[in-house]
């Protein structure tokens, strides 16, 4: 289901315009991009913020109803009070069908509880990327992307080489291939592995070396 966001034309810029908004529970912001002018707007402040902790806001495509007329766009940018829980500035970026976007879509990693590693092994799974930048058409974006730790083994780590990204979607990232997640033991666990080995190496008998024959005496009596 798409997300739709209401706005509503400002007419009022500057400083003191915006502290205003502020004021009377109104968020200001921008919506750019696109073939069409940047256009500064308003939005109601209590319900951008429930808007804002839904994870689907920030990664996927949404409808801005800005006066009865809808356009798609993408959140791009908020900016909040350095103290306060308070929006105090919103960038929304148009989207047209045939342009490929650039997004972060978050991971998410499932059936960590049902490996081996970790249900048997005693393993901590740990996860390196929590998103990921990917480039696709706007059809193609992907709420999130699922990592499957089922199968992972205790000292393996998964790279982005190993995820099946959906179709049409390709990964945009800096490294060649980035580690995704690691499982490893437990510092404790590990030490105490090191420790149990120590005795059982310590228990194996040095090969016996051959006895040296004794040198004759310097005193002994020839016969």
């Amino acid at each position: 289901m798409q997300i739709e966001v209401n706005a509503q034309v400002r007419t009022l810029q500057g400083t003191g315009a915006s502290r205003r908004l502020r004021r009377d529970g109104k968020v200001p912001g921008i919506v750019y991009g696109g073939k069409d002018q940047p256009l500064v707007i308003e939005l109601d402040h209590n319900e951008l913020m429930l808007q804002l902790r839904k994870e689907a806001m920030h990664s996927s495509i949404l409808s801005l109803n800005l006066g009865g007329q809808k356009q798609q766009v993408l959140l791009r940018a908020v900016n909040m009070h350095p103290w306060r829980q308070q929006v105090q500035h919103v960038d929304f970026q148009r989207v047209l069908a045939d342009q490929k976007i650039h997004m972060k879509v978050p991971l998410h990693f499932v059936n960590e509880e049902l490996a081996a590693a970790v249900k048997l092994g005693g393993a901590l799974v740990s996860h390196v990327l929590n998103e990921l930048d990917v480039t696709c058409l706007p059809a193609d974006l992907p709420e999130f992307i699922e990592v499957d730790l089922r199968d992972i083994q205790i000292g393996q780590t998964i790279h982005l080489s190993d995820l099946k990204l959906p179709k049409g979607v390709e990964a945009v990232q800096k490294a060649e291939n980035p580690a995704v997640a690691a499982a490893q033991l437990p510092r404790a666990a590990a030490a105490e592995e090191t420790v149990e080995a120590a005795p059982a190496a310590a228990a194996v008998p040095a090969a016996k070396q051959p006895e040296k024959a004794e040198a004759p005496k310097k005193d002994e009596k020839k016969k």
